[in-house]
């Protein structure tokens, strides 16, 4: 059973998304909140069989948004994962969602099948986008990874990344889902996920989010690996 809290300051969406999660038979919402104050709070009240598995995070609300409260359940709950789910399709926002540790990002218009299938995908360590942000995000993020510095990510030692795992990687950051990486390289779905994996294990990087990003900053997105 998926463990799912809702966060959001408008009492009628919160009740709302919770009726119509409720039709899952492998989901759960365990709680609710109006900010991101009040969710840390009750996240610190709650014993870690209690907490929930996913946080369906609104990014705009008042004393704490969604942003500052994802980096700090990122910092605090590593294990919890955040989907961004606002009305909002502001490249700033997305943005800052996915770099303070959300594991995806999605517009409230969402179909119950992309709100039920996004829980599940980040529920085992995927990454969802909705498409109609996807080319905004790397859009937003090839803007802005030129002024961006960050000394987890310059240090990390890819000696052990394989030609056919820096191939994976552009696809990660180009947005590409499993099944297209695999039509691609002609690979099988299984191969594409435990070949994400490894190459989340010698990078040092929590998901395919991070992934997706770091690339997108050290200019491997667009690299030409035929380059010698």
């Amino acid at each position: 059973m998926i463990k799912v809290m809702i966060v959001d300051d408008q009492e009628l969406i919160r009740h709302s998304l919770k009726i119509i999660l409720g039709v899952n038979n492998d989901m759960e919402v365990v709680g609710m909140a109006a900010d991101g104050a009040e969710t840390l709070q009750k996240l610190k009240e709650l014993s870690p069989e209690e907490r929930p598995d996913v946080i369906l995070m609104d990014i705009r609300m008042p004393v704490m948004d969604g942003v500052e409260c994802t980096a700090q359940i990122s910092k605090k709950y590593p294990n919890i994962k955040v989907i961004a789910l606002t009305t909002f399709d502001d490249e700033e926002f997305v943005f800052g969602a996915l770099k303070s540790g959300a594991s995806g990002y999605l517009l409230k218009g969402s179909s119950l099948g992309e709100l039920s299938g996004a829980i599940r995908t980040v529920y085992t360590g995927g990454a969802m986008l909705n498409p109609n942000v996807a080319s905004t995000v790397i859009r937003q993020f090839s803007t802005m990874a030129k002024n961006i510095v960050n000394p987890e990510i310059t240090d990390l030692n890819t000696d052990e990344i394989t030609k056919s795992e820096w191939y994976i990687i552009q696809a990660v950051a180009r947005g590409m889902s499993n099944k297209e990486i695999a039509e691609s390289l002609w690979l099988s779905q299984g191969t594409v996920r435990n070949s994400i994996s490894s190459i989340l294990n010698k990078l040092h990087l929590r998901d395919r989010t991070q992934l997706a990003i770091w690339a997108v900053q050290t200019g491997i997105v667009n690299k030409d690996l035929f380059d010698s």
